[in-house]
């Protein structure tokens, strides 16, 4: 999350030119880099929330990311927010 939020704000600035740079800076596919920067599309709520999920010390991880990108391809933070009490549930 914090690497998206990050490389949103180059591109903003014009540090970067756009995701495809980006990606080469990071030394990652684009498509990688693509599943990076779609987080940003989370509601303003939701991206605090995985910001300050607790650390993991064992075990599996509380939220994966896969599930986190499948809520940031919906485009409506309403039902954004469904499908994440669903995930907390």
């Amino acid at each position: 999350m914090i690497a998206a939020r990050e490389c949103d704000q180059l591109i903003r600035d014009g540090v970067i030119k756009n995701q495809s740079e980006l990606a080469h800076y990071a030394q990652v596919t684009t498509a990688r880099m693509t599943h990076i920067m779609w987080l940003t599309n989370l509601a303003p709520e939701i991206q605090e929330a995985i910001l300050f999920l607790p650390r993991v010390e064992s075990g599996p991880d509380t939220l994966k990311e896969i599930e986190a990108r499948r809520i940031a391809r919906v485009m409506d933070w309403g039902v954004q927010r469904g499908m994440w009490g669903e995930i907390l549930t």
